[in-house]
């Protein structure tokens, strides 16, 4: 677990988060859904935190969990919020991901399952990884 200042509290194992696609249809706004619970992506250049600069944690829109710290984000031109490591491995899942014709890494919330977005092998030092995410699956919380 985190606190809102990004600092890892403790280590806590919690059972998978669970819903009907009603129950997630009902929390969720409709873009929100598509990219979470149906792995769509929103189109670059619209969501709330690409250009977003402030201090702060971005956590799972599903179910809280902090997913991405305001410390490794950058700018890679792509029009979404990029990050060159999640907050904690612990936290993201990554799979392969075959649609559209290609090849690539889709990232997930460990605790709910929720669609995050993707990781490439593109970004800067010191990881050169480049965690493509959808603004529309997270939250930003500013850092307390």
């Amino acid at each position: 677990m985190f606190s809102p200042a990004g600092k890892r509290d403790k280590t806590v194992r919690l059972p998978k988060l669970v819903k009907t696609d009603a129950d997630w249809r009902k929390q969720l706004p409709e873009i929100s859904y598509l990219v979470t619970r149906q792995a769509g992506t929103e189109r670059p250049f619209t969501g709330k935190d690409w250009n977003n600069h402030n201090d702060g944690l971005y956590r799972c829109i599903c179910c809280d969990t902090a997913v991405f710290d305001s410390k490794t984000k950058f700018e890679s031109g792509t029009g979404w919020p990029s990050f060159w490591q999640p907050i904690s491995a612990a936290n993201v899942v990554s799979e392969t991901d075959r649609s559209f014709g290609m090849q690539r890494t889709a990232v997930s919330c460990r605790l709910c399952d929720a669609h995050l977005g993707h990781v490439f092998d593109d970004g800067p030092k010191p990881t050169g990884l480049r965690y493509c995410m959808n603004s529309a699956a997270m939250r930003f919380v500013a850092r307390a």
